[in-house]
């Protein structure tokens, strides 16, 4: 016999009957009127042949038929409010695998930024740690980290921040080689790039004083796709490089690196959050982008 969505529908009202205990009562749980509900029970018996309860003035009790059936209508009815409460704790509470798809040099911040994630037990944390870009659908990513401007992509984006940009170099390389004047003098020294897009060179536009404009393109004597080894390399005497992360301005704070055409600014870069789906997201996806939005106004002052 074929269930149709109506059977599911008198299946439920009639394991709230049962639970109820008069049909009145049923009624009012399910803002239904009395007559409406018996209705509906009429059509249930008459569908399945057989009479499921003994109707009295006083009381409703299960005839044989009705008891073997409400087993099954009861455990019907349990399953659906489980499956209500548990996309209610998703959408409430975050819990479940987080997926979460970053820059390599992102792993220190995304340890502080997600800190309180720690106080949700039920939460598990995945993190995709790669400066190539990783295709959200197929690796089944909740949220992925963009820094820089975006392809246009039927991908969801919401900024979250920014990140400051500023040539350095290591104070051995500079004493050795000498300090550029001018942007066109970084032509005459190694650069350290990220050989974005699989090509040898990175152009840099440089603002100066009086809206003045330059653009340089430079061909990198060290390309790297991972920021973390750029700086090690910077750090190291090999050439100049551009600051970006946190432990970048450390290393310049501290005397490591050293500020090359102080005088000369990049733009920002900006830090996008990616999530691959449009419309309400889960806690747990939800509360993440309150979290790293938070931590990059905080630390990065976006």
């Amino acid at each position: 016999m074929n269930t149709s969505t109506d059977q599911l529908k008198r299946m439920g009202i009639f394991a709230e009957v049962v639970a109820a205990g008069s049909l009145t009562a049923a009624a009012k749980q399910l803002g239904m009127t009395p007559s409406a509900v018996s209705q509906h029970l009429r059509q249930l018996e008459k569908a399945l042949g057989l009479a499921l309860l003994h109707r009295s003035t006083r009381k409703l009790t299960l005839t044989e038929a009705g008891a073997r059936y409400h087993v099954g209508c009861a455990a019907m009815v349990a399953a659906a409010r489980s499956a209500d409460q548990a996309l209610a704790r998703l959408r409430d509470e975050p819990e479940g695998e987080l997926r979460l798809a970053a820059p390599i040099g992102f792993a220190s911040l995304l340890a502080s930024a997600l800190q309180p994630l720690r106080s949700h037990p039920k939460l598990t944390l995945r993190l995709l740690l790669d400066d190539a870009v990783i295709d959200l659908i197929e690796a089944r990513v909740d949220i992925a980290l963009r820094v820089g401007n975006l392809a246009n992509s039927s991908l969801v984006a919401r900024k979250i921040g920014r990140m400051g940009r500023q040539l350095c170099a290591a104070p051995a390389y500079l004493a050795e080689h000498g300090w550029p004047q001018q942007p066109q003098d970084l032509l005459q020294h190694a650069w350290l790039g990220s050989g974005a897009d699989n090509t040898t060179f990175d152009t840099l536009e440089l603002h100066g004083a009086d809206a003045a404009l330059q653009v340089v393109q430079l061909e990198g004597r060290v390309q790297a796709s991972q920021v973390s080894a750029l700086h090690a390399l910077c750090v190291a005497g090999w050439g100049i490089c551009m600051a970006v992360r946190k432990e970048d301005f450390q290393a310049l704070a501290d005397g490591r690196l050293m500020p090359v055409l102080p005088g000369w600014q990049l733009s920002d870069l900006p830090v996008y959050a990616v999530t691959p789906r449009r419309g309400e997201q889960p806690a747990k996806v939800r509360h993440t982008l309150d979290l790293l939005a938070a931590y990059f106004a905080e630390v990065y002052a976006a």
